[in-house]
């Protein structure tokens, strides 16, 4: 029997990102994605001018209350952007609400970036994207968002790997039994991620080549598959190496093929070795 993700996140029509990322990876490792959109974009806000926005807060929760008639069974919940302080509420309760004994929350809190909150958040929002981080299984944010979340500067000069350790740790004291980081970088042309277990009390990290240049979209393409790769019962290390690898091969397929870096990476041709390593 296929498990089932409930992947909760905005939809942009044309530009690889949120749901149209997610959608097509967890699908590629086996795995049923069914979806609770939070709005509707005509593009993804990164590099566009002009794009339409229809918020859908006021559907999420009939579309929550038709699965309970249908006794649906989940075993994850997948949130990502959340545009609104209410929403960050709403996904709270649609969680106590549908999930099993069996269920867990993986939440990807994003919100900031290189030290700054995106445009249209505050700090009101930080407490309510916090407080569902408090009741998730696993997190996965940012430094800058690392930072948010723990109401501390954000070292713009860079972490040391016993910063990134620490982190990690008053991350995972939120509530969390498991926190990964992303973007970690100590030298120069080497980027990747960085995670802590506490059940294990084990930390671990993978780190690949870093190519020049902004690609938008990475980060969900990231958090897609480290989830595939987990709920294909792979370690949590080995569930860096396989999403770290994706992303680069998908980097690298974006920068050979010349395409326009605001739709996205190329991550399609490298949906079959990311599919034979994560059902390996």
């Amino acid at each position: 029997m296929l498990k089932r993700v409930v992947a909760i996140h905005d939809i942009s029509c044309v530009g690889k990102c949120s749901l149209t990322v997610a959608l097509p990876v967890l699908s590629a490792a086996g795995i049923e994605c069914s979806v609770l959109p939070t709005a509707v974009l005509s593009t993804h806000t990164g590099g566009f001018t002009g794009y339409t926005f229809r918020d859908l807060t006021d559907d999420m929760a009939p579309i929550a209350r038709h699965w309970e008639s249908l006794s649906l069974s989940v075993d994850a919940f997948y949130t990502g952007y959340l545009g609104s302080v209410e929403q960050t509420e709403l996904v709270r309760q649609l969680i106590h609400r549908l999930k099993n004994e069996k269920s867990f929350v993986f939440v990807d809190p994003a919100m900031a970036d290189n030290g700054k909150l995106y445009a249209g958040f505050d700090l009101h929002f930080v407490e309510g994207m916090a407080a569902l981080c408090r009741e998730a299984d696993i997190i996965i944010p940012n430094l800058t968002e690392a930072a948010f979340l723990l109401n501390e500067p954000y070292q713009e000069n860079g972490y040391t790997r016993r910063d990134i350790q620490a982190l990690l740790r008053r991350l995972s004291d939120m509530g969390p039994q498991q926190v990964i980081l992303t973007g970690i970088t100590y030298e120069p042309g080497r980027i990747g991620a960085a995670a802590y277990d506490r059940r294990t009390d084990r930390y671990c990290e993978y780190l690949d080549e870093q190519v020049d240049g902004y690609f938008h979209g990475t980060g969900d393409l990231f958090a897609s598959a480290v989830l595939s790769a987990l709920m294909n019962h792979h370690s949590l290390a080995h569930a860096l190496e396989i999403a770290t690898r994706f992303v680069l091969q998908s980097i690298r397929n974006t920068v050979q093929n010349g395409t326009d870096r605001r739709f996205g990476v190329d991550f399609e041709h490298a949906l079959l070795p990311f599919m034979q390593e994560t059902l390996r």
